[in-house]
């Protein structure tokens, strides 16, 4: 890969570093073709090309102390920008966000925002990382199997090794399966059922992760999350 095209993706400073040979690999390449036939068909692939690596340009790598694992971005117009459960201002929340809102509120005791962004976590430290990057509008699941999910391991492998002392928390089988490379002697890893309406109820609810995550920062000395999200916010 040449200089200029290394200076086409826009992609964090020390995220690059670690992922910038990915890019020129077959998968990457396929990958890229794959997303450039879909839109030459008239397709809308969500999120915005510019905010496909929003979690990671986000969350510098040395900034990590907690990571979300999700599986796809949602589908619907205006609701996707790159954080995984995230949507954007302005937009309702959806209901597995509504069940982690619920947690957040039977475990800290703190309100349940009006909105669903979560941009101020992943300004603190919480990489909110979805497992496909990218989807066609209305067709969940759509962009699974086209090379993504090799890139978000890399993304995984690369925390894996190069920090300690993280906390992933895996909602759902699909994320448990995704972390099964984490090093349980150097990381914090909290399961529980994923927050969709149809799982909550079997354990995600009452999980209490977000406590236990800060207990396990403040343990090693780091900083607690501050969970709580602005009550309002404004569009972007």
């Amino acid at each position: 890969m040449n200089e200029a095209q290394q200076d086409t993706i826009q992609l964090e400073q020390s995220w690059k570093a670690l992922l910038l040979e990915e890019f020129s690999q077959p998968y990457m390449q396929d990958l890229k073709k794959f997303l450039y036939a879909e839109k030459s068909l008239g397709k809308a692939i969500y999120p915005t090309g510019k905010q496909i690596f929003n979690a990671l340009n986000s969350t510098p790598l040395d900034q990590v102390r907690v990571v979300i694992l999700g599986q796809d971005p949602y589908h619907n117009p205006g609701q996707a920008h790159g954080l995984c459960f995230s949507v954007q201002p302005g937009v309702a929340i959806p209901p597995s966000l509504k069940n982690i809102y619920q947690e957040l509120q039977t475990d800290l005791g703190l309100l349940i925002p009006t909105h669903g962004y979560l941009q101020s976590w992943a300004d603190q430290g919480v990489l909110l990382l979805n497992s496909v990057l990218t989807v066609e509008a209305y067709k969940a699941a759509s962009h699974q199997g086209r090379g993504w999910e090799t890139f978000t391991d890399q993304i995984i492998k690369h925390l894996n090794q190069q920090r300690e002392h993280l906390v992933f928390l895996l909602w759902g089988s699909y994320a448990e399966r995704k972390g099964a490379m984490i090093d349980r002697s150097k990381h914090c890893i909290l399961t529980a059922p994923h927050p969709s309406p149809l799982s909550a109820y079997r354990g995600f609810l009452g999980c209490r992760h977000f406590s236990q995550a800060n207990a396990y920062l403040s343990k090693h000395q780091q900083p607690p999350i501050d969970w709580s999200l602005p009550q309002s916010v404004h569009h972007v």
